[in-house]
């Protein structure tokens, strides 16, 4: 079972859309005259290190975190005496598939035009409590979160101090049944048992604020005009470098990877490469997240802190 969020998964899309538009300071008129941690000419952009990579959790520390909350899951479930098991995860994919500045290996792009090259991304395995007895659904997910008298949600508890002294109201085998059931119980065990942590989406707030930045800064606003420009001269009408898909008449996998898909994304590739227009765009992103690092360095600080308690823990639990 995924982590569950303290709030619903539209709800931390907002509220990091909302984090954007604080972390914004004004028009982004020139990039942050920074030095970059790559040199995007000797690295595969796919694999390019950005100042804000340390506070993201890596593969593997995902898979250990996942791996402690099902144990959390699990031991919950055991109160109400069922054995919970959780959904097998695909394994992640390498870095190096894909790329955030759209396709930019040379030789990827003549195998595989725009298609993946490991394929279509899996679906998402059905969850769990979707074929459990009502029983050990109420105690996986608990009961459904009770309405405002003036319209909406009442939030569930965002910590787990909190959470064992709000009543669910609902029993399972004599057990009093968490607030969200266990499954919100093993989440907030892990990420938030006495506070409520930084916002789970606080750094990706800043990577996509940075990226919003450095594609409007006048440098890389240049840069997409001159590969679209670059484009065009083989006939490819498109303004969007990471992707052009839509614009280009490819409407599905089996397009993307079609003769017509990787006459373009050869193309594209050789663009972006006479452009410079990943150099440009990378410098630019990086130097932005240097700034908005520096502007929200005690914050930053703390995320790190949780994060680190969060890897600490996951390990001590998963020996």
């Amino acid at each position: 079972m995924r982590p569950r969020p303290s709030l619903s998964a539209a709800a931390l899309l907002l509220s990091a859309g909302l984090l954007l538009t604080a972390c914004s300071s004004g028009e982004p008129a020139v990039s942050a005259d920074t030095k970059p941690l790559s040199d995007p000419s000797k690295v595969d952009p796919a694999r390019l290190v950005y100042p804000l990579d340390p506070y993201k959790t890596t593969d593997e520390q995902i898979r250990s975190l996942e791996a402690a909350q099902d144990v959390m899951v699990g031991d919950c479930m055991k109160r109400f005496g069922f054995t919970y098991k959780p959904p097998v995860r695909p394994a992640p994919r390498p870095k190096d598939t894909s790329s955030r500045y759209g396709v930019t290996d040379e030789a990827k792009a003549a195998r595989y035009g725009y298609a993946r090259p490991g394929g279509p991304v899996p679906e998402p395995e059905e969850l769990p409590e979707d074929s459990l007895p009502p029983a050990e659904r109420l105690a996986l997910s608990g009961p459904p979160l009770k309405p405002k008298p003036g319209g909406g949600i009442v939030l569930p508890p965002l910590t787990l101090e909190e959470s064992r002294k709000t009543d669910s109201g609902r029993t399972v085998n004599g057990q009093k049944v968490p607030v969200g059931g266990c499954g919100r119980e093993g989440y907030l065990r892990l990420y938030a048992e006495k506070k409520e942590p930084v916002e789970l989406l606080y750094v990706f707030g800043m990577e996509s604020e940075s990226s919003s930045r450095a594609q409007e800064s006048p440098k890389v606003a240049k840069a997409v005009k001159a590969w679209s420009a670059c484009m065009a001269e083989k006939g490819y009408r498109v303004t969007d470098p990471v992707s052009p898909q839509a614009a280009l008449g490819l409407k599905s996998e089996v397009d993307f990877g079609s003769a017509k898909a990787i006459a373009a994304a050869k193309q594209d590739v050789a663009c972006k490469k006479r452009t410079d227009l990943v150099a440009l765009w990378y410098t630019a992103e990086a130097g932005f997240q240097k700034k908005l690092m520096e502007e929200h360095a005690e914050t930053l600080s703390q995320v790190k802190v949780e994060l680190d308690e969060r890897i600490k823990k996951a390990a001590s639990v998963n020996r």
